[in-house]
């Protein structure tokens, strides 16, 4: 079988990934534009821009790019942008600013500029009042006030919706604000013209500009509450990251702080005494960043742990639900693993780190929910390149509807249509104090409809649809123990059609234990068996080989002296034992190596391979001697995970290095026919399979926890690994189970279908916006039906579309809070 390489991309010696803080964006026009700007930068290879949490990811060579230099050139065009750096890189770095604060600063303004806006809105509103025969309040009908009213919206709250439309359209990447600026503008333009020349017989329309910074900034405040709400897992996420931890031995390790000067932390006296096994020891505290590998820290009851390590001393409880999302408390004691964030609960212990910093699982975790909500869906990527041309088209599309109602529609149409028009666009409009009459003006209403197609084209809506999705997903997933890589994972589970499961350690426990040991020869006995075997096993850590060491152990058999040991992946084991050449492998291996099986043998292995036990045949000298079965016993959960992916409609496939009848046993327990067990399969063919499979037409996912299924696992267009396995698989899945959960692959599944529906849903939703407000904004329905909208109305309806968008990926969280994990539906 031809093996087929994996896909994954080898990346240069010296490409490395920058994460940095993106202020300014607006809407997915400004995502397409700062993901221009930094792929033309030199040296870059990629970029991926998240509107949501205004971070970029970027994929540069550090012989040709600098960060500061990436990150300034995205400043001057209007996108105030700092780089992440690494702790302890040389040079000064830029603080990152804490995307919880940030968020809250960026919420408040957004609350004081619509309080501002909001004032001058309803001040406006009430000097119309006395048009509908309602309360006349003297001065607030003077046209030269609404004047002012229209000046300080825009001076006030809508100065940075101005500054950042002219500063995009200036850089050539318009935007939204462009949008809003050019028709806010042209509306109060036209307004002053009419007021300081009365003689030409316009209506003034002040309230027009006042009434479009107002619905917008109230959209937007709404949006940002609701972006905030999206993201405040993630938040949480991050909160749960401790800021110091207790350095006991301080004598000695005071000396390798890198900070001066450290003080001695108040020691808090526990309810119990003897609950405080190092109150005669010094402790000073330091930031938790400042550990190092190796030292031990003092944490008491009720603090969270701060890095990940090994207890040394001490017995408690250990909250891990922010790891696994399981609330129930772990019993943990000497030589047993904590990981940081997780919450200490009733004894103090200490604790020797292993990881630290950026190497904790949590700091893992966070960077991989952050990978993920800033990952795209192919799907999203059609939507920037749209918006990328979107606010073009729309300027395009507005200078024609002027053109076309002042040369074409209003001579064409008369005298009555522009009268209509006038009276629905105006009849909440102030007077004048003007003598002069006012007349309809077919240079009002042709500047009134442009105004109003500038202002409902909303790019906001695209650019949304599909982070929002993604950050509530993927955040619902990390509380539930559930890591999912990005968007573009989340759209090829959609597609998914077939699941292959590894069986040992995936399927299975992963602890084989010996079942049975049969000597073929009477120079041995079954002790003796097993003393060949585990002589040539002891050098070895595969689980067969660990099954056999442990029954050794049980039988008290110590291995004899061996040596020129060699290990064939996937087949068997051979050493020196006693002067004599000993095999422990597969059938296959055996025939590989000219050994004979007689049939005696073969019936015998049969036999025990029908029961779904593994056989390693025993060879010394060249002479089959026994055979040894041992038997991985099946995660109680596996059966019904099967079962419940059947009835998704998933085609479901077992695959394993066992003989078919063993194979064929396990999957008969399972509910799976003889059909879709791939059996006899080597590590270095696993890839090969799954090309094999992928070769038919069909969407596959592979299952696997171990270093040999990382090919197969990055072959596959899902990978999904078990938090339990190596780190070379959970590096090379899209989806990685922390609780190590079989039932967690269908979550995953119905989470993932789940989370792409809303973003098709967004995506739908956001495109018929545009596509049916823009024609009606730009007066298709004034000739037929006299439907007309002002541009205060279509400002109104571009801050639902945002929010509507927002709101509906909101849902989603909704939609599982109230379902227990494994009973997930489609939506």
């Amino acid at each position: 079988m031809q093996v087929v390489q994996n896909r994954v991309p080898i990346s240069e010696p010296t490409s490395e990934t920058l994460t940095l803080d993106v202020g300014g964006m607006k809407c997915a026009g400004c995502v397409k534009a700062v993901e221009e700007q930094l792929t033309q930068q030199p040296g870059v290879v990629s970029a991926t821009v998240n509107l949501i949490t205004e971070v970029a990811l970027v994929q540069y060579n550090s012989e040709q790019a600098d960060p500061e230099a990436i990150a300034q050139s995205l400043t001057e065009i209007g996108f105030p942008s700092q780089p992440r750096l690494p702790q302890g890189q040389a040079g000064t770095p830029i603080q990152a600013i804490d995307p919880v604060e940030r968020q809250r600063q960026a919420t408040r303004q957004q609350i004081q500029r619509f309080a501002v806006a909001a004032t001058l809105l309803l001040l406006s509103t009430i000097g119309h009042f006395h048009r509908f025969g309602w309360i006349t309040v003297p001065g607030l009908s003077n046209m030269w006030l609404h004047w002012g009213f229209a000046t300080i919206a825009l001076a006030l709250p809508g100065r940075s919706i101005l500054m950042d439309g002219w500063r995009g359209l200036r850089h050539g990447n318009p935007n939204m604000n462009t949008l809003v600026g050019l028709g806010t503008t042209t509306a109060y333009t036209t307004s002053v013209i009419a007021l300081l020349l009365p003689q030409l017989g316009w209506e003034c329309f002040f309230d027009e500009p006042v009434m479009l910074v107002g619905f917008i900034l109230l959209g937007r405040t709404l949006e940002q509450q609701a972006k905030h709400k999206a993201t405040e897992a993630f938040h949480s996420l991050i909160s749960l990251q401790p800021a110091t931890a207790r350095l006991i031995n301080a004598e000695s390790a005071a000396a390798s702080l890198e900070f001066p000067e450290p003080q001695a932390a108040p020691t808090p006296q526990p309810d119990n005494p003897s609950d405080q096994p190092f109150n005669s020891q010094r402790a000073i505290e330091i930031p938790a960043e400042a550990v190092k590998v190796g030292e031990q820290l003092w944490v008491l009851p009720g603090e969270k742990i701060p890095v990940d390590g090994n207890i040394v001393t001490g017995q408690t409880t250990v909250n891990e639900s922010m790891l696994t999302g399981e609330a129930m408390p772990v019993l943990k004691g000497g030589g047993d693993r904590v990981v940081a964030g997780s919450l200490n609960l009733s004894g103090a212990i200490v604790l020797e780190a292993t990881r630290t910093g950026r190497d904790t699982t949590l700091a893992q975790i966070i960077a991989l929910v952050e990978e993920a909500q800033t990952r795209k869906a192919p799907i999203q990527r059609l939507a920037d390149t749209i918006a990328g041309y979107f606010t073009y088209g729309v300027m395009t599309i507005a200078a024609l509807t002027f053109l076309f109602w002042y040369f074409i529609g209003i001579p064409l149409w008369g005298e009555h249509l522009l009268t209509t028009g006038h009276s629905l666009l105006h009849a909440a409009h102030t007077v004048t104090a003007s003598p002069h009459p006012l007349t309809p003006s077919p240079l009002l209403l042709s500047l009134e409809l442009m105004i109003a197609v500038l202002v409902i084209a909303c790019p906001c809506a695209l650019g949304l649809a599909t982070p929002t999705a993604i950050i509530v997903g993927s955040s619902l997933g990390a509380e539930r123990g559930l890591l999912i890589r990005g968007g573009d994972v989340l759209e090829k589970v959609h597609q998914l059609q077939t699941i292959v499961f590894d069986k040992t350690g995936t399927l299975t426990q992963g602890s084989p234990t010996v079942t049975d040991c049969i000597p073929l020869s009477d120079a041995f006995s079954a002790l003796e068996l097993i003393q060949l075997a585990v002589s040539v096993e002891c050098g070895t850590q595969h689980p067969i080989a660990r099954a056999i060491q442990q029954y050794a152990q049980q039988q008290q058999i110590s291995p004899s002296l061996a040596q020129a040991f060699h290990t064939e992946p996937g087949l068997g084991v051979s050493a020196q034992v006693n002067q004599q050449l000993v095999l422990l492998g597969t059938a296959t291996w055996l025939e590989q190596q000219h050994v004979a099986i007689d049939e005696a043998a073969r019936m015998q292995s049969q036999i025990l391979a029908a029961a779904g036990k593994s056989i390693v045949y025993v060879v010394a000298d060249g002479q089959l001697v026994g055979l040894v079965a041992v038997q991985d016993q099946l995660r109680e959960d596996a059966k019904s995970t099967i079962d419940q992916l059947q009835a998704m409609g998933l085609n479901v496939m077992l695959l394993t290095g066992d003989q078919s009848v063993a194979a064929e046993a396990v999957a008969r327990s399972l509910g799976l026919a003889a059909d879709h067990v791939l059996s006899n399969v080597r590590p270095a063919e696993k890839s090969a399979v799954i090309a094999q499979l992928q070769q038919t037409g069909q969407q596959v996912a592979m299952v696997g926890d171990g270093i040999n299924d990382a090919p197969a696992l990055a072959q596959a267009e899902v990978g999904i690994a078990l938090h339990s396995g190596t780190d070379v698989a959970a590096e090379t899945a899209g989806i990685i189970l922390m609780r190590d959960r079989l039932l967690d692959v269908v979550e995953a599944i119905h989470l993932s279908r789940a989370t792409f529906n809303k973003i098709r849903q967004n995506l739908f939703w956001a495109l018929i916006y545009n596509l049916m407000g823009i024609p009606i904004a730009a007066g298709i329905l004034l000739p037929s039906l006299g439907i007309i909208l002002s541009p205060a109305t279509a400002g109104a309806f571009m801050a639902f579309s945002s929010v509507s968008v927002v709101t509906n990926s909101l849902l989603l969280r909704r939609l599982f809070r109230n379902q227990q994990s494994s009973t997930y539906e489609v939506v």
